[in-house]
């Protein structure tokens, strides 16, 4: 089972071909880390009816040109393939010291280019943890005071939530849109997102490493050694998503 997988963006070709000559049974599924590897993915569940956070895809040799674009407004440029908001920067398009920054980003890899939505600040990220496909528990992160990462090693703050029902129902519909991916169903993942007018908006879908944030939910670690000895067993029922 793959928990602590910190630096596989360093070297994610390697990553990957390591994972896949492993000779047991690997959770999450290599098909869904190597799709999972890649923010790109946030296009596919756009496409498939997935509320996302507006994202333009862009490489790094177009980025300055996407910027004219947003006028005077703050955005976010971050990696395709990163965690930890390795990499990721907000700025104002125009402002010429963030422009510079840009522009010293590698031409050939892959950036997402997204508008700044304050609601990070206001309202926080919620994380939602579903083990097996079936909700267990939540949280919400904010950031340090004048930040936007949410991440510890930035100031950040997580608390245990209790996700009104509605939300839950919005990420379970982001969890259900895998199956016709045909992507098997994680045996753990993290759904981050917004709230925007009553909208979630998802930032992205941890299935690699992400921290499942027990402390939340006493009863959390016992749903994931239940999940993970039905997958054993070869229990198909365990897969049903539930909100």
């Amino acid at each position: 089972m793959l928990r602590s997988t910190w630096d596989y963006v360093e070297r994610p070709a390697a990553f990957l071909d390591w994972l896949e000559a492993l000779p047991v049974p690997v959770f999450n599924s290599p098909d869904t880390v190597r799709w999972n590897s890649d923010k790109r993915y946030l296009a596919t569940l756009d496409a498939a009816g997935v509320a996302i956070v507006p994202t333009q895809f862009v490489s790094g040799a177009e980025l300055h040109q996407r910027l004219g674009s947003f006028g005077r407004d703050t955005v976010i440029v971050k990696p395709a393939v990163s965690a930890s908001a390795r990499g990721t920067w907000r700025g104002q398009a125009d402002d010429p010291t963030f422009q510079v920054r840009v522009r010293a980003l590698s031409a050939d890899r892959c950036y997402l280019l997204q508008p700044y939505v304050a609601q990070i600040e206001t309202g926080g990220e919620w994380s939602l943890i579903y083990l097996a496909g079936a909700f267990s528990h939540a949280v919400l992160k904010r950031p340090a005071a004048g930040d936007f990462r949410v991440q510890s090693a930035h100031g950040g703050r997580v608390a245990a939530a209790d996700a009104p029902a509605g939300l839950r129902a919005q990420a379970g519909r982001v969890m259900q849109a895998l199956r016709p991916l045909g992507l098997p169903m994680p045996l753990y993942a993290r759904v981050d997102g917004i709230v925007v007018d009553g909208t979630f908006q998802l930032m992205e879908l941890e299935l690699i490493e992400p921290a499942l944030h027990w402390f939340a939910d006493p009863q959390s670690p016992g749903r994931m050694a239940r999940a993970i000895a039905q997958r054993l067993e070869g229990d198909v029922s365990a897969t049903d998503v539930g909100v």
